[in-house]
């Protein structure tokens, strides 16, 4: 069972500043201690307070350049003494945590695929505690939200309040342009459920190639989202992992002047009066959906009772199918796959209401 999270805002954690985009930046790989400096000089130059570097990268197959391991915490301490920077890096085990610990790392992130394993999430946790050290999730590889919830839970119960999430989208089997779908739907309900959370997008591993970056990162923007966590690379060419998805500082700058950043509300008197009519006609079309929605599960019942007396199956495949082209082809400007989703689920109950009525 989801509960409420105790957390504090990063506007209190003491590094990030307003207004938006807060932005973590730096190379996917701490690689060697010239580039991680030169990188972090280029990066500080036009004002990123938070570099980021890989330390330890979980590759699919061995053999793969698995990351430098601890001794690249020893140049993000040089990083953060020379350019008066945060540092952050991922953590993906209890040993990792505690090396972090041991040079002063001041934020982690956990990745996809360790934010989708209860097992470690809840040895991440338990090295945690006690600590005040912000704690980043990206969302689990797949879309699951309850798994994202969950790992944040862990951490909150290890006494761990400075806490944020990072979108950077699902795999997918999907023919689609970037190397993750973004999955914009479920960020959204993360936001809603809880809107004290530091969100940040990561547009780099949604696109998988640096020319998706502008357009999904002002997507972020548009939606909300407090920030971005963009990888950058002195010399991206050379990079030893993620190559093609890492932009030079000096992109990254003009990448970040390029947004446009609206506000999260205004206080002009016509916005004001014109957005709340908006808002009180949805709320009568609403009431209307929700009263025809109760009279269709009305007749579902009576359908539902009408086959039971008639000994006749609830499904009704070749019907069904039927109906879903009808509405699609009545949807005028609604998108297909919303028409179909919307549907989909009057029909899920539907069904549930009729099985109701053969089993009572």
């Amino acid at each position: 069972m989801a509960h409420e999270l105790d957390i504090i805002p990063s506007s209190e954690w003491g590094f990030f500043t307003l207004p938006r985009p807060m932005c973590i930046a730096g190379p996917c790989s701490a690689e060697t201690e010239e580039q991680v400096m030169e990188t972090a000089k280029g990066l500080a130059d036009f004002g990123i307070h938070v570099y980021r570097a890989g330390i330890w990268k979980p590759r699919t197959h061995p053999g793969s350049f698995e990351g430098v391991g601890t001794p690249g915490l020893r140049w993000l301490r040089k990083v953060k003494e020379t350019y008066g920077m945060k540092v952050c890096t991922e953590v993906a085990s209890e040993k990792h945590v505690l090396e972090c610990i041991k040079y002063g790392v001041d934020v982690v992130w956990i990745g996809a695929r360790t934010s989708a394993n209860p097992f470690l999430m809840q040895e991440i946790a338990d090295a945690l505690e006690g600590t005040d050290i912000p704690v980043l999730v990206k969302n689990p590889v797949n879309p699951d939200i309850d798994l994202w919830v969950g790992a944040l839970e862990r951490l909150n119960r290890a006494g761990l309040r400075k806490l944020g999430v990072i979108h950077r989208g699902f795999s997918t089997s999907a023919p689609i342009p970037y190397r993750n779908d973004p999955g914009w739907k479920m960020a959204i309900e993360m936001r809603s459920r809880y809107p004290q959370l530091a969100f940040f997008a990561d547009p780099s591993h949604m696109a998988g190639d640096r020319k998706y970056l502008l357009e999904l990162s002002q997507r972020a923007m548009d939606l909300g989202l407090d920030g971005l966590m963009v990888e950058s690379h002195c010399d991206p060419s050379c990079a030893l992992s993620d190559a093609k998805q890492q932009l030079t500082p000096r992109d990254l700058q003009t990448l970040l002047e390029s947004l446009v950043i609206r506000d999260n509300t205004s206080d002009n008197e016509d916005y004001k009066d014109g957005i709340e009519a908006l808002r009180a006609s949805i709320d009568v079309i609403d009431d209307n959906l929700l009263k025809l929605l109760k009279d269709r599960m009305d007749v579902s019942r009576k359908i539902g009772a009408y086959k039971k007396d008639h000994n006749v199956a609830i499904i009704q495949a070749s019907r069904w199918e039927q109906v879903l082209e009808g509405v699609k082809a009545k949807a005028g400007g609604l998108s297909e796959p919303f028409v179909e989703a919307v549907f989909n689920a009057i029909h899920d109950e539907s069904v549930r209401v009729q099985n109701g009525i053969l089993e009572g």
